[in-house]
């Protein structure tokens, strides 16, 4: 009998099989359709930063010459130096705002989602359904009464006051943050310790919060991210003392007087996104076990 004979009489090999059927299910119209979408996407947004970097390490006489794409031929840091002594003041007012705009939203969001899903007081429904509203009104339609308010208590053009104000635009997001998120908790985990004699404080401290990390995580990324980016919020609460880096890097770009220095306003534009990039790639991971935790259900 022959060799061809023996291959057609013997049965086919699972693992060869396996593999074949793999390979098969992996190049499939719709995958491909999926990776070619995704590496679009990728390229769309990351040609941007790419040419921000690269325009940021190159001399203004080699800009002049036109060549977007090209990586630098002398690479220099002079940009960067100048970025930074044009926004650094800014750079810090960001983190005077940013730090109590996140922690101070958190906290009462914290408390707000666990009254909301556990203690249900008289009218929570409705004061659920005005806190979520919050949520969908423009920043823009309550400037003027925010500015009036300001105004009449002493405080306006201040670091409390843009504070305050990020709180108030935060505490919408953040309770309906936690509410979904400890809506999906066991209600007999809040039972049993209602049974060991805890109280409201009590159980939210020792039981709650060592359970919200992953959607803490998500919560600050979330605010930090929307304090951080904002600017006509800064622009007007703030005062001139405190205008935070968003502000400056527009004062940066838009009042160079004679020739544009595109080095140094690339190179202030990284530095100005660069935290809460750093941000979310620190904690990406949890961020998406947050979400998947309950963060957008409920």
């Amino acid at each position: 009998m022959s060799h061809h004979s023996l291959q057609a009489i013997a049965p086919p090999i699972p693992g060869h099989a396996t593999q074949t059927a793999r390979r098969k299910r992996l190049f499939t119209p719709a995958r491909i359709g999926i990776y070619a979408f995704l590496f679009s996407a990728a390229l769309f947004f990351l040609l941007p930063l790419y040419v921000m970097i690269i325009t940021s390490f190159k001399p203004m006489d080699e800009i002049r010459m036109g060549n977007v794409f090209a990586l630098p031929a002398a690479a220099t840091l002079e940009p960067w130096r100048a970025a930074w002594g044009a926004v650094s003041h800014g750079f810090w007012n960001s983190v005077a705002i940013a730090v109590p705009s996140t922690v101070i939203p958190i906290l009462l969001g914290a408390v707000n989602g666990y009254a909301l899903s556990f203690w249900r007081p008289r009218g929570a429904n409705l004061l659920f359904g005005v806190l979520l509203a919050g949520a969908f009104i423009p920043v823009q339609v309550m400037i003027y009464p925010l500015v009036w308010m300001m105004a009449h208590a002493g405080v306006f053009g201040s670091l409390p006051a843009i504070v305050v104000v990020h709180v108030i635009f935060g505490m919408p997001l953040m309770t309906l943050l936690f509410r979904n998120y400890y809506a999906s908790v066991p209600h007999e985990l809040f039972q049993a310790a209602r049974i060991d004699g805890g109280g409201f404080w009590r159980i939210f401290i020792q039981v709650m919060l060592p359970m919200s990390l992953p959607i803490i995580v998500v919560a600050a990324i979330m605010q930090v991210t929307g304090v951080w980016n904002d600017y006509i919020l800064g622009l007007v609460f703030a005062g001139r003392e405190n205008l935070p880096m968003t502000v400056q890097l527009n004062n940066v770009i838009n009042t160079t007087t004679g020739t544009r220095l595109y080095n140094v306003n690339m190179a202030a534009t990284i530095l100005t996104a660069a935290v809460p990039l750093a941000i979310y790639f620190i904690s990406g991971r949890w961020f998406v076990r947050g979400i998947a935790a309950g963060a957008v259900k409920g």
